[in-house]
């Protein structure tokens, strides 16, 4: 995907990237008594006020952790209701995505999804592709880890075909071979539920990137926190290892 051109641009303050681990769907459904589909039907609900607050905030990516390649261990039948669930989201947002100048970019292991939810994800990639509000990164089926050794293997074979010197292999060009080639490092994650952790996500690409927690589940997650996420990423100093004069 090609990196898109806009028009004025955020102010040097605001996050042209931002990431959002998406967590606590299940514990937001038990605690209410709830099946874990509840939490997640839930949740696809706040994905779509988040995308609508980003866009008015003016965030030219971003990008949500939707499935991981590690969600595949989960139990069949919660593997089952997500890929429902993806299904109808594919089904019936895109027309509204399209709509509010949204461009829909799946980055995963699409390969291992059902043929069916491919060929959604194709169309609604082909329908958005000329949309230049914002960039919706969608990252199903995705691991950073496998990212990363995938972009290797991509390498080596070129290596082997004699279409890349092993001397001219920079962070430049193994960016290049990243699901993400083209789309800027995040400049800000979020994570909800509470947890500390980055789980396997854009590993290569948060080598800088600001984090905020979030206590709430993310079926409770409010265009407030967002906004106040972002309020925190503009009050740090953003050094990249420099030291300040």
């Amino acid at each position: 995907m090609e990196a898109m051109p806009r028009v004025g641009g955020p102010s040097p303050a605001q996050p042209v990237h931002v990431a959002i681990i998406m967590d606590g769907n299940g514990r937001w459904a038990r605690a209410r008594g709830l099946p874990k589909i509840a939490g997640h039907r839930r949740g696809a609900e706040v994905v779509r006020k988040t995308v609508e607050a980003a866009a008015d905030l003016g965030i030219a990516y971003l990008t949500l952790f939707g499935f991981s390649s590690e969600n595949w261990n989960r139990s069949a039948e919660e593997v089952n209701d997500l890929m429902g669930l993806l299904r109808i989201y594919l089904r019936n947002e895109i027309a509204a995505l399209h709509e509010n100048g949204v461009r829909l970019n799946v980055i995963g292991e699409r390969s291992r999804l059902p043929p069916d939810i491919v060929h959604l994800i194709d169309h609604a990639e082909s329908k958005t592709a000329g949309n230049s509000r914002i960039v919706l990164n969608m990252a199903l089926s995705y691991g950073g880890r496998g990212e990363i050794v995938s972009a290797a293997r991509r390498l080596a074979r070129d290596v082997a075909a004699g279409r890349l010197d092993p001397d001219d292999i920079d962070e430049e060009v193994f960016a290049s071979r990243l699901f993400t080639a083209d789309t800027p490092d995040p400049d800000l994650l979020i994570r909800t539920s509470g947890e500390l952790r980055v789980s396997n996500f854009l590993l290569w690409q948060m080598a800088y990137t600001e984090f905020v927690f979030v206590d709430s589940y993310w079926p409770d997650f409010t265009r407030a926190d967002f906004e106040a996420a972002v309020s925190e990423f503009q009050k740090r100093e953003r050094r990249y290892g420099a030291t300040v004069s």
